[in-house]
């Protein structure tokens, strides 16, 4: 029985759909006078809160109210307290009038919105603890409620607008949880013709789409629920120009899972998971403070639907270097987490940090993408694209964005949401005025703390009996501090960590500005110097070695591993230096494992190693680390991958290379420290580790090939072009031309991968790499076949052929046969292609190469297909399809499956012919590829 609501049977006011009043014997009734149910409607509306006169006179006249339109507005609402009585509890007149307008109070379940959101949310709940029959029964009697449009009576007037486009999108989400539960109780069968009618009513609602794809699909419709993706996909695609999200496409993909794997079509749960990103930072302990700035943080949102139904809520907190900026936007954010249930994207733009570049848009664009759980293949490769994802994703969603560390609006403008849904808090050092004057964005300014949040500081860490009793000590650290947040808290961390007396503390600190006076240059570091330099001071000299040695590291946070290699020291006594460094608040373990600090200490260290200090040999053993450490993970990647061309040397005493296990683990590895291998990259190509440079690209390849990290694929091989060329050696060239080249003809630049490519011919002949000429006739090869050109392309084909059994390069040679079947192939000579083919497939199979099988699963079937052995040709792409799958290979998957569309239709079964195509089709507009409009017209006729 539901209990989540009190008070009357049937609601006392009725909002969904004409007003309505509902009296004690139930008949429903109305003010007489238009204006009079205006009023009524907006004071329903605002329950519990004052609505101005002003707004009532706006809301009943517009722009040009009569002279007595106060007069009028009281004789409407004393027409309204004779219509409504006197409040049971107080007895006082509603609406009661109150200072500058009018209040309704209204007691629980008086409100018919108020009782459906209620049974609603009751039924949500129920759906999450996996209890159908009383979720559906819940929201079956939510939806009940509804008698039509929101006052459906009434025009929809600026003042209605945000209230009803709210409360008719939680109807539609309630729609939504009714159809989930009935096909949680087996009624699919039931329930597609209502979903076709719901679609029809609302194209665009991707939920109910997959709905109804799983309706079909239990009721043993496979072949309509593939095509009802593809329609989805394309609609979205013509309307929006984005694709289906990750809910749906995991439905799709388990359809198609499960048909390969003959599951029954009702044992298949392809209930989709929620996507709930919650990538917020913890706030350092204690928060003090700012409750000004909390409180016009909390207006901004609680007023912003009124405000501006359209316009997203965006703030600037914006103040000079380490006065808490981050720390009040996390603070605040954490604080309103709940207000925003879709969830919370945070990203930390550096765009200051003394050691590391600043994360570029594209950087930050893509994360979000993954964190709203997009597959890598589906993110675009511009940034324009990906921003049109990015806000479409994010359109409708309850969601808080933290943009922190922004360096300017140009920055920030691709991450900004465009449903008024979201909020963004934003901070800088900068005011970012282009966003103020032309974004709409809201400016919050922090300064330096007031004596007394300083004092409440110190107070929280250090305890009111400490500073108490010695309140002359903790004004003087206060002063010496310069009120500044950071300062205080490493200040309060240090008088923590050494038990000492605060006048003995204000004493050191006095000296130590003393001594700094001179390096005051006004900025924000020379400022702060001195409470640092103190800090420092205390550490032990083992503690201190190490803060000097991390200003070395690229950024933009380090792993303990990397810390003990560029130490040269045990990882134990490492772990226990970097907690003494955390103690005193000169780093922070931001997550379990991970180091880093505020840009102006990591500016200090760095002023500390100024090339007189520090261990010369501590970055070698650094870029040793993550040289070995990225190539056990490169092999892990690709095992059947030719070794290095620029072999890894011993490593440095003292370097402490990791050592993942497995795939899973050396993925893991490598999305922790993407970030960190290329600054680590870039630093080594610009301080003389030429040799690190080169391999830290080699080593990263595969890895943002396929995460589809496009540009930094580039931006790294370039890097290793030039440190190779400073190292004069030409098969490291000639390697990276390739490589380069590669990343080129994937953006489809080709002409820029043509020159490359000739280059790396070049360059390789010069240095004696004929395996390296062939798998760039290889790679020249599919370039060529991709432009139409399949004459060109088996002439490199078999250049390659020759240069790999000249080399004795037994994969090389298959990938080659292979590929000059394929090109045999496509010029009509099946024959001579399963000759190639199937020498191919044989090695394939025997070094257990999967991949190289794959494709030439496709290349016999293609050739049989094509002599008439349709059986045969059938399940060679079956093969072949299986193996792309599981190798998260979609393109070639696609590809592979028109194959075997074409082969069931040559062998008389139209129905797998078709099904097949679908399925090709849709992966094909999924990955946007030109070819899915052919297939799309084959399917048409």
């Amino acid at each position: 029985m539901h209990r989540g609501v009190e008070g009357p049977a049937a609601a006392t006011f009725g909002l969904l759909g004409p007003l309505e009043i509902r009296g004690d014997d139930g008949t429903p009734t109305s003010p007489p006078r238009r204006k009079q149910r205006v009023l009524l409607a907006l004071l329903l509306l605002r329950a519990g809160q004052v609505v101005t006169t002003d707004e009532i006179i706006d809301a009943l006249w517009g722009e040009s109210p009569p002279v007595s339109a106060q007069a009028n507005l009281y004789t409407y609402v004393s027409g309204l307290r004779q219509l409504l009585g006197r409040a049971a509890a107080t007895g006082e007149p509603r609406p009661r009038t109150m200072p500058g307008g009018y209040q309704l109070d209204l007691r629980p379940g008086e409100r018919d919105a108020d009782v459906f959101e209620s049974l609603a949310g009751e039924g949500r709940r129920a759906l999450a603890d996996s209890r159908p029959a009383t979720a559906a029964e819940c929201l079956e009697r939510a939806l009940g409620l509804w008698r039509g449009a929101v006052l459906q009576d009434m025009d929809r007037a600026d003042w209605l607008l945000p209230f009803a486009v709210r409360l008719e999108e939680a109807k539609l989400a309630a729609v939504e949880d009714r159809m989930t539960a009935r096909l949680e109780l087996g009624h699919h069968a039931d329930l597609t013709s209502e979903l076709t009618e719901l679609i029809t009513r609302h194209p665009l609602r991707e939920r109910l789409w997959g709905q109804l794809m799983t309706a079909q699909h239990r009721s043993g419709a496979q072949q309509q629920a593939i095509e009802t993706y593809g329609r989805l996909r394309r609609l979205l695609k013509a309307e929006l120009g984005v694709r289906p999200g990750p809910q749906v496409r995991q439905i799709y993909e388990a359809m198609v899972d499960s048909d390969a794997a003959s599951d029954t079509p009702s044992s298949i749960d392809i209930k989709p998971p929620g996507v709930r990103p919650a990538q917020l930072p913890a706030v350092p302990a204690p928060f003090v403070g700012r409750a000004e700035h909390l409180r016009r943080l909390d207006t901004l949102i609680e007023r912003a639907p009124e405000a501006d139904p359209v316009q997203v809520v965006t703030c600037v907190i914006s103040g000079p270097a380490g006065v808490g900026k981050s720390t009040l936007a996390a603070y605040w954010a954490h604080r309103v987490a709940d207000r925003f249930p879709d969830g919370q994207l945070y990203v930390n733009l550096r765009g200051f940090d003394p050691a590391a570049q600043a994360k570029t848009p594209t950087e930050a664009v893509r994360g979000f993408l993954e964190a709203l759980d997009l597959l890598p293949e589906h993110i675009p490769a511009t940034l324009d694209a990906q921003a049109a994802l990015y806000r479409s994703r994010l359109a409708g969603r309850r969601i808080l964005v933290v943009l922190d560390n922004a360096r300017d609006a140009e920055q920030v403008r691709p991450l900004l949401p465009g449903s008024s849904t979201a909020a963004v808090v934003i901070t800088s050092r900068n005011r970012l005025t282009p966003l103020l004057a032309v974004g709409g964005a809201h400016p919050l300014t922090l300064d330096l703390f007031t004596r007394d949040e300083a004092r409440a500081l110190l107070t929280r860490r250090l305890g009111a009996d400490r500073t108490g009793a010695d309140p002359h000590a903790t004004e003087k650290i206060i002063t010496a501090c310069a009120r500044l947040p950071l300062a205080l808290g490493i200040a309060a961390a240090r008088a923590d960590h050494s038990g000492s007396s605060l006048d003995g503390i204000a004493a050191e600190l006095g000296d130590a500005t003393s001594r700094l006076d001179a390096l005051n240059g006004g900025d924000a570091l020379s400022e702060v110097r001195a409470v640092f330099s103190w800090s420092y001071m205390a550490l032990t000299p083992p503690a201190a070695r190490l803060f000097r040695l991390l200003g070395r590291h690229a950024g933009p946070d380090i792993s303990t591993a990397a810390a003990a290699s560029l130490a040269g020291r045990p990882l134990v006594q490492v772990r226990q230096l970097l907690d003494e460094l955390v103690r005193i608040n000169l780093v922070v373990q931001h997550v379990p494992g991970r180091y880093t600090s505020h840009d102006l200490l990591r500016a200090y260290a760095a002023d500390l190693t100024d090339g007189t200090s520090g261990d010369p040999t501590g970055v070698t053993r650094l870029m040793d680390h993550y040289t070995c450490t990225a190539h056990t993970a490169a092999r892990l990647l690709r095992p059947h991958q030719d070794p290095i061309p620029l072999p890894l040397g011993p490593a440095a005493a003292g370097t402490i290379a990791e050592r993942p296990a497995d795939l899973k683990a050396a993925m893991a590895w490598l999305t922790a420290e993407h970030a960190v291998l290329l600054a680590a990259g870039r630093r080594a190509g610009a301080t003389g580790f030429d040799r690190h440079a080169w391999q830290l690209a080699w080593c990263l390849d595969t890895f943002l090939t396929r995460q589809g990290h496009w540009d930094d694929l580039i931006d790294s091989w370039r890097a290793a072009r030039d440190a190779a060329a400073r190292l004069g050696d030409l098969v490291a060239q000639a390697h990276a031309y390739r490589n380069l080249a590669h990343a080129q003809a994937l953006l489809g630049r080709y002409p820029e991968a043509h020159a490359d490519y000739d280059r790396a011919l070049e360059l390789y002949a010069e240095g004696g790499s004929p395996a390296g000429q062939a798998r760039t006739h290889l790679q020249l090869g599919v370039v060529w076949e991709r432009q139409g050109r399949h004459d060109l392309a088996v002439r490199h084909d078999q250049q390659a052929l020759t240069l790999y059994r000249a080399a004795g390069h037994l994969r090389g040679e298959a990938d080659a046969l292979n590929a000059v079947g394929w090109d045999f192939a496509q010029l009509g000579d099946y024959l001579q292609a399963l000759v190639h083919c199937e020498q191919a497939l044989d090695v394939h199979l025997r070094t257990g190469n999967r991949h190289g099988a794959a494709h030439t699963w496709d290349s016999v079937g293609y050739a049989y297909h094509h002599l008439g052995e349709h059986v045969r040709a059938v399940e060679c792409y079956q093969h072949a399809v299986d193996l792309f799958r599981e190798l998260r290979d979609r393109y070639n998957e696609a590809d592979a499956t028109t194959h075997l569309g074409d082969a069931y239709e040559a062998a008389g079964d139209p129905v797998g012919a078709r099904t097949a195509w679908t399925l090709a089709r849709n992966i094909l507009e999924d990955l946007e590829h030109p070819d899915a409009e052919r297939l799309h017209a084959r399917l048409m006729t």
